[in-house]
């Protein structure tokens, strides 16, 4: 593998401004928190993507860390988007991959990595992160996103929690076995931070699937709360409230216009009042009823509102 620092710039001079003597952080994990979340994974109901927009314009943020994007992003797989104007190209949504400082509202400092996923060097980057964990003294690394799953928008949101020793999760329900999965450099991170002893987690709410390719806040606030929990950080959830509630109203008003959706929806719930009187069942399912897949869910939805439109 090649060097892991020649991905990574660090602003030497933010540094010391935030973090101020580093040395006396090297080695000792008793330094600030650092959350990630990144785009170009799943991210059900976008909650990663809300959480660090949450994050990033409610708090101050100076930037430490830059990572080369050119040297990990496959431009010809996901081309960024240019803006034309009449005449000229006007505008570039340049890719990044970056590491902020950002402070919460008691005061605590901690570190958000957030941006594009890399298409390449995957160990490479994981090894940067955990070279830049290790420099920055960081006590625990927290990621957030989103999955679609067969629940409703009606019930509480679930999640999964998981961590790289015992005791970073014990407070949680495991819904899952032994699975597998499509890998994802957040997953990869985890895994390679617990390899070399560094407390890491992961919070991963469970969208409703026919939710899943909208911006649902709520997802996006229960995220962040349970990130304040094993943190300690005020991360200013409250703020989303009326955003939360205001997409709740709307799916409600949706799905109250649509007897199948509302259907489907009656279905969800009575299988999730069934599992939570079960406590201890590893299966979301409390019987063999045929549950719709996302696609039918999807396509029912889609449907719904191309029709919601043309009225």
């Amino acid at each position: 593998m090649l060097d892991p620092q020649g991905i990574y710039e660090v602003d030497d001079e933010a540094l010391a401004r935030t973090l101020g003597d580093e040395t006396s952080l090297a080695g000792e994990p008793s330094g600030p928190v650092l959350v990630h979340a990144l785009r170009g994974f799943v991210d059900a109901g976008a909650a990663g993507e809300i959480a660090v927009e949450h994050l990033v314009e409610r708090f101050a943020v100076t930037r430490l860390v830059t990572f080369d994007v050119d040297r990990l992003v496959d431009y010809r797989s996901r081309r960024p988007a240019m803006t034309f104007d009449a005449d000229r190209w006007a505008d570039y949504d340049e890719p990044s991959l970056v590491l902020d400082h950002l402070t919460d509202d008691e005061g605590a400092g901690f570190l958000l990595l957030h941006g594009i996923e890399p298409d390449l060097q995957w160990e490479r980057v994981a090894a940067a992160v955990r070279e830049l964990v290790e420099r920055f003294g960081v006590s625990l690394t927290v990621g957030v996103h989103g999955i679609p799953m067969g629940v409703p928008h009606t019930r509480p949101l679930s999640l999964t929690a998981h961590g790289t020793r015992e005791g970073l999760v014990e407070d949680y329900t495991s819904f899952f076995g032994r699975v597998r999965v499509p890998g994802a450099l957040a997953a990869l991170l985890e895994l390679r931070l617990g390899q070399t002893e560094h407390d890491a987690l992961g919070v991963t709410v469970h969208v409703p699937h026919y939710l899943a390719q909208s911006r649902y806040v709520p997802a996006a606030v229960v995220a962040l709360q349970h990130v304040e929990k094993a943190t300690g950080l005020a991360l200013g959830t409250s703020a989303m409230a009326e955003a939360a509630t205001e997409a709740q109203v709307e799916v409600a008003e949706l799905v109250a216009q649509n007897e199948e959706v509302a259907a489907v929806v009656h279905q969800l719930e009575e299988q999730y009042d069934a599992f939570t009187r079960s406590v201890g069942r590893t299966n979301l399912l409390a019987e063999d009823a045929a549950l719709p897949t996302a696609e039918e869910l999807g396509a029912e939805f889609e449907r719904f509102l191309a029709q919601r439109d043309e009225g």
